[in-house]
């Protein structure tokens, strides 16, 4: 995760996460072609059903010939499905704020799928505007494609790639690890259940979307859109090794270019490493912060229609961003967030643009893919000749990354290492950490053991996520999925992790040397998370991201060697094992959080009136505000529907020109009294002309008598923008 972390949170969450959440309270198989190639898709039609939602609905007739690739190389789909969550009263992840919960909507959340094919494999990649993808999530989505007649000969979790854009700006509790939702008061299933549907339903689509196509690559620099945030770590790399890049950051950006074989452009993929971190965690609604306005951005250029089932999709997926920030101008300030996150959403959108456009390199070679767990909770590594240990949070954990977004309370400063907790130098940080240290000593043995804390050599475990336990099942995940996709001369690495700068380009480099492909990238925060991977230099110096290298000094060198056979294997045409199978914790789930009870309104009030209308008049570049009596937005999360539409009078009709999708608009839910809601929907009309324009409001209340959810809707009087 991220930054900005309360310290009294996470020492909570140390000692007694125990006490906290025993009540609850970022951080950072060869077929033949006709088989395998296919049901390229069914006639399909979306609509809304009566509660609002999005359905995905199929005549239940597929193609009876299968696709033929004819003279192009690759068969190609891509699919976009919304997977935002509780927009009210649920944690968000990323900062680890318990204060920071859900108020409504700045922009919606989107899982954005693409499947490439040759004449015997596929592979899928997602990226999701998420924080995390955790380990929950793949399994739920290997489980309903494993359970989809029509995509079970295809997919399985071995070739289906999920990567996380990593905003902060999103609902958590999806994870089924206890760290991870500490600050969220539990699982939230509501959340869960829409990301996974999503994410499914996006893949279901760039299946049935298949075509034969063609993709084609570019890369170019992007360096003024991104600085790094743990500048202490990064040099302590080799200065050789330093001076072999021109930068402390990755600033390449690679560009996927897919297009039909009749021409149809019908997507794009770039990945560039830079952390979603401009809004900062006083923001309340939901978005993908500068990744998802870039993706908008991009798709808005070229059309995209949110409602089709087939249309063009647009990813800015993360790389090893580990060690990065946006915030070129200090950390957020709460004020300037947006227009800091437009910035760099439009370097990102400018950047990808240009290369899409003169992308004329075509990708060429076989799809292949590897895929393996691996317990990192004992792992012998060969080349330091020791294992790495039971994961384990440091002390500078504590501080979050103080150059991105600044805690407001140090509980240990970042750099705390073991032999900075001096009794005669540093007599407050030691007796905090003898402290803390013995009290979770007397519930869990082993995190005081002289093994595990010279395992763990210069960091200062504050939280024994490997080995604390109420369940049985550690807080955090000890076997973690491997895998690398090939697309031609195109290799992807998913690291479930949050990459620093070094890092990314150690494994990198190792992979393409082994593999001898043209391109090579880092899809970090993928399939599952663990927090953050750094080098053993920057590990040393236990910075924020150091600190939050959960299995110890030796870490990177265990990515490497099982980054290495899977390259290997991969060059070689041969297989690897599976690997363990991870536990999979649905049972295990708790939540402390209410659902809703009921909603109302006051006497003689409906629900969808309006409590204050727009002025009759505004001139062009003006916000407009409207107040409606409303609901709770957990009643119905709207999936493919929108909370606030911005409607335009054309003569006698009425034509939808914006919506909660759209950055222009925000939805904001405020409880007033017990059971009141009032929705404050406000628009930036820049950009939008001249015209006679209403809002409209839809929502979703709750009977207190029944329990039944009943429809409602609402409309503004009419207002002329001038």
């Amino acid at each position: 995760m991220n930054s900005q972390i309360s310290p009294l949170v996470r020492v909570s969450v140390t000692i007694v996460t125990c006490l906290f959440l025993l009540v609850c309270s970022d951080k950072k198989p060869s077929q033949s072609n006709s088989a395998l190639l296919g049901l390229v898709g069914s006639n399909q039609t979306q609509t809304n059903d009566e509660n609002g939602s999005d359905q995905l609905l199929s005549s239940g007739v597929s193609r009876a010939v299968a696709p033929s690739l004819g003279s192009s190389p690759y068969l190609v789909g891509v699919g976009i499905s919304d997977i935002t969550g509780p927009a009210a009263e649920v944690g968000m992840m990323g900062f680890a704020e318990t204060a920071q919960k859900t108020e409504g909507i700045y922009m919606r959340l989107w899982s954005r799928a693409y499947i490439i094919g040759d004449v015997s494999k596929r592979v899928v990649f997602v990226s999701a505007d998420l924080g995390m993808i955790f380990q929950s999530i793949k399994q739920a989505v290997s489980k309903k494609i494993a359970a989809d007649s029509e995509l079970a000969p295809y997919y399985t979790e071995a070739n289906v790639l999920l990567s996380a854009t990593h905003t902060h700006s999103g609902p958590g509790g999806y994870s089924h690890y206890f760290l991870y939702n500490a600050t969220t008061a539990g699982f939230i299933k509501e959340n869960f259940d829409v990301i996974v549907n999503g994410i499914y339903k996006s893949i279901k689509l760039a299946h049935q979307n298949l075509v034969p196509g063609n993709i084609y690559i570019n890369q170019g620099e992007l360096t003024d859109a991104s600085k790094n945030r743990s500048v202490v770590a990064y040099d302590k790399n080799p200065s050789s090794e330093r001076s072999f890049y021109n930068a402390n950051v990755d600033q390449t950006m690679t560009v996927l270019k897919l297009v039909a074989a009749d021409g149809r452009e019908l997507g794009m993929v770039n990945w560039f490493a830079v952390h979603p971190t401009n809004v900062g965690p006083t923001n309340k609604l939901i978005g993908g912060d500068n990744k998802g306005l870039a993706s908008y951005l991009f798709e808005k250029n070229k059309g995209t229609n949110y409602s089709a089932n087939q249309t063009f999709v647009a990813a800015f997926a993360q790389s090893n961003s580990g060690d990065v920030t946006p915030n070129l101008w200090g950390p957020a300030d709460g004020v300037n967030d947006y227009a800091r996150q437009n910035i760099i959403a439009d370097k990102q959108y400018q950047k990808a643009l240009s290369l899409y456009q003169s992308a004329n390199t075509q990708v060429t070679g076989s799809v292949d893919f590897r895929h393996t767990y691996v317990n990192f909770s004992n792992l012998y590594v060969s080349s330091v000749g020791t294992t790495t240990c039971p994961a384990g949070m440091g002390a500078s954990f504590s501080a979050g990354s103080v150059e991105d977004n600044a805690v407001s309370v140090d509980f240990f400063d970042e750099g705390t290492t073991v032999d900075s907790l001096d009794w005669n130098s540093n007599a407050a940080d030691a007796f905090k950490a003898s402290f803390l240290g013995g009290a979770l000593g007397v519930l869990w043995p082993a995190s005081v053991s002289e093994s595990y804390k010279l395992c763990h050599a210069e960091k200062p475990v504050l939280i024994p996520t490997g080995v604390a336990s109420f369940d049985g099942n550690p807080w955090t995940p000890p076997i973690i999925p491997i895998q690398i996709v090939k697309i031609g001369n195109l290799s992807i690495l998913a690291i479930p992790a949050e990459v620093s700068t070094m890092a990314g380009r150690r494994i990198r480099s190792l992979v393409k040397n082994i593999m001898e492909n043209d391109y090579t990238v880092v899809a970090a925060l993928s399939n599952s998370y663990t927090s953050y991977l750094t080098t053993r230099e920057e590990y040393s110096s236990q910075q924020y991201e150091g600190a939050s290298t959960q299995f110890g000094p030796n870490t990177l060198k265990a990515y490497e060697q099982e980054f290495g056979k899977l390259a290997t294997a991969l060059r070689n045409g041969s297989t690897v094992p599976s690997g363990p199978t991870p536990p999979d914790l649905t049972n295990f789930q708790a939540t402390f959080q209410t659902g809703v009870v009921f909603d109302d309104v006051p006497l003689f009030k409906s629900f969808g009136n309006v409590f204050t209308q727009p002025s009759p008049t505004y001139t062009s570049g003006a916000k407009v505000t409207a107040v409606f009596w409303g609901a709770h937005p957990k009643n119905n999360m709207l999936i493919g529907s929108s909370f606030v539409d911005i409607e335009r009078q054309n003569g006698s009709t009425w034509t939808v020109v914006a919506r909660d999708n759209d950055p222009s608009t925000t939805y904001k839910w405020q409880r007033d009294g017990i059971a009141y809601s009032k929705i404050t929907t406000t628009w930036d009309t820049t950009s939008y002309p001249k015209g006679t324009y209403r809002i409209r409001h839809r929502g979703h209340w709750k009977s207190g008598w029944t329990g039944a959810i009943s429809a409602y809707q609402g409309v503004t009087n009419n207002f002329t923008i001038q």
